[in-house]
């Protein structure tokens, strides 16, 4: 994929995740695609990856907006930097605005994204929500056994 054909993809991929469209949100991935979501978990398949961003993300959350910048990718692999925002609609916190700083990996095949995965500050947006210490500090702690648990991860921490 070239450069400019990935950004043109990352322009589709952010349009329809702002409208919460959930099919052609799925249509910018494989039909095999996973997407590793730090909230919500792992999505397979793009009827999945459609139900996440139309009936979870949208659910959750309204007035979304998802932003992919200053693209970079070198064939089979793309990185992007990403700012997104949104009302919480839970009702515990209702109403409350978040912003999210991110970076994206996209792995790329046949023009389309296989497996995404992102890196972002959590604990950043669960304050903005106002989420109680105790249940932060849980939440924190279960991500941090799931990145150490996560197979690239283990094998890193072996050498």
């Amino acid at each position: 994929m070239t450069q400019a054909e990935f950004a043109a993809l990352l322009e589709r991929f952010s349009a329809a995740a702002t409208r919460g469209d959930g099919e052609a949100f799925a249509a910018c991935f494989t039909a095999d695609a996973v997407y590793h979501d730090y909230i919500y978990g792992d999505h397979t398949g793009r009827a999945d990856i459609a139900h996440m961003m139309q009936d979870i993300f949208h659910r959750d959350a309204r007035d979304y907006d998802w932003r992919m910048m200053d693209p970079v990718c070198n064939g089979n692999l793309g990185y992007a930097w990403s700012l997104s925002k949104f009302v919480s609609t839970l009702p515990e916190y209702e109403g409350k605005q978040v912003v999210i700083d991110g970076m994206s990996r996209f792995e790329l095949r046949d023009g389309l994204i296989s497996d995404y995965r992102e890196s972002v500050n959590g604990g950043v947006a669960m304050a903005q929500l106002g989420v109680e210490e105790p249940r932060l500090v849980g939440v924190l702690r279960r991500w941090s056994r799931q990145l150490r648990q996560r197979p690239e991860v283990a094998r890193y921490l072996e050498d």
